[in-house]
């Protein structure tokens, strides 16, 4: 999904990454509430695991081809604000040194694939979490439903924006149903990786995963109650 240089034109382009710039500085005032001696050095891993997995690509369909955008599992492993600036970097890196998006699409890529995943994949998993029992071992299977609703929102935001400064001559439902359509199955891929890591984690430190902090404050104070230990 990321965005060449050219694809849109340059008042949308000025315009998302005007809005990238904002999300990025909200990021900036609001990790600080989510980083801490466990989060911050988990940022720097999820920054490098997103940044290598969105280099292997995996078969789809037609000749397609995908790969993990990882926004919704960046924010169920260090919070969403958090999530924002380890994306944003993510897709720096690859602009400037592997030409993996355009620099002038910078903000676009970073809306779409950065802020739209994160903050679609937190409010569905949050949600999730609200009307699902607090067990933890559901905790990896409501990333996975977040992660696989994050990508073909995210493929539809592209669609709208194209079609408000799209520059190449595609007809606006064949790219939609292309877009949407891809990247629905892209989104399975990215429900089971982001499944297998976060289960993976919760197996053998669930206390690294900021997702699941709520689930495990729950727990310890219901078999603190049980003891009597507190009320």
């Amino acid at each position: 999904m990321h965005v060449p240089d050219g694809f849109l034109d340059a008042p949308t382009s000025v315009a998302t990454g005007a809005a990238a710039v904002a999300c990025v500085g909200v990021a900036l005032v609001g990790a600080r509430r989510e980083l801490d001696d466990k989060t911050a050095p988990m940022a720097g891993l999820v920054a490098a695991f997103v940044f290598a997995t969105q280099m292997i690509n995996f078969p789809v369909a037609s000749g397609t081809s995908g790969h993990l955008l990882g926004g919704a599992l960046a924010a169920i492993l260090v919070g969403p604000f958090t999530a924002v600036l380890c994306m944003s970097v993510v897709f720096l890196v690859q602009s400037l040194l592997f030409a993996d998006g355009g620099i002038t699409a910078l903000g676009t890529n970073i809306m779409l694939m950065g802020v739209t995943t994160v903050v679609v994949g937190w409010l569905v998993f949050r949600g999730l979490q609200v009307v699902l029992p607090k067990r933890l071992t559901l905790v990896p299977f409501c990333a996975g439903a977040a992660a696989l609703l994050s990508v073909p929102v995210a493929a539809t935001l592209f669609v709208v924006l194209y079609e408000i400064g799209g520059t190449a001559d595609i007809p606006l439902d064949h790219l939609a149903t292309a877009m949407i359509g891809v990247h629905v199955l892209i989104g399975i891929g990215e429900a089971v990786i982001t499944f297998l890591a976060v289960a993976s984690i919760i197996a053998v430190r669930p206390d690294l995963v900021y997702g699941a902090r709520r689930v495990l404050a729950r727990r310890e104070l219901e078999v603190r109650t049980s003891t009597g230990a507190a009320a």
